[in-house]
């Protein structure tokens, strides 16, 4: 496998993509060998299928995109997700709760659905939407998601004003241990940004510009 495909989600979340969407991304995930490809979750039943028991992570969002949705929303959202195939899931973290300093009702929805997943063995990524928040709630954030069970967090939905940042990534690496992976996504379109964030510290890397970025990798 080529080194930057085991970094790369290849992610299509158009609120307009159609099913010849989902079967071009999955065509390319194949031929590139991707990490994964992130679907919404009206398209994870036919991504999964289309993958075809190929070794390539089905990934959907929960709470997308904006995340204040209620704790039983999301779990009911994250039952039927992993009904239809979801490898991993990505969870809109409420970044209105971060804003009113409530915690203590942030932990218990990650760690409700850390359990609903990991009960599934299965993959939890957190989506912090950094372009809304200051370092320190980034850094408090972090923390809070890696001691409720979270196995990744996560840039950016790719629906804010900004995306990923070199620094916001740095800043994430520092604040959670190293079991727990980071992914950077929004905005993420070059061969030198994505370069740039694996090596701020990122384990994945969710773009829709897949398949350029293995062409300009390939030109190197």
């Amino acid at each position: 496998m080529n080194p930057l495909a085991s970094y790369i989600e290849h992610t299509c979340l158009l609120p307009t993509l159609t099913g010849a969407d989902i079967e071009k991304l999955t065509e390319e995930a194949l031929a590139y060998q991707f990490a994964g490809v992130c679907v919404p979750p009206f398209w994870i039943r036919k991504a999964k299928r289309d993958l075809n028991g190929a070794p390539i992570a089905a990934v959907t969002v929960i709470g997308f995109p904006l995340g204040y949705q209620r704790t039983e929303t999301k779990l009911h959202e994250i039952k039927l997700a992993l009904q239809d195939g979801a490898d991993e899931l990505d969870l809109v973290i409420n970044v209105s709760a971060i804003k009113h300093n409530a915690f203590e009702w942030i932990k218990p929805e990650i760690l409700r659905c850390a359990e609903l997943i990991h009960a599934q063995e299965k993959i939890l990524k957190v989506i912090l939407e950094t372009a809304y928040l200051t370092d320190e709630e980034i850094t408090r954030t972090c923390k809070v998601c890696a001691d409720a069970g979270a196995d990744y967090v996560k840039t950016s939905t790719g629906f804010a004003p900004t995306g990923a940042t070199v620094a916001h990534v740095r800043l994430m690496r520092a604040s959670v241990p190293d079991t727990v992976g980071i992914k950077a996504s929004g905005g993420i379109r070059t061969l030198e940004q994505a370069r740039a964030m694996i090596e701020a510290g990122a384990d994945r890397i969710g773009t829709s510009a897949g398949v350029s970025l293995m062409e300009s990798w390939h030109k190197v």
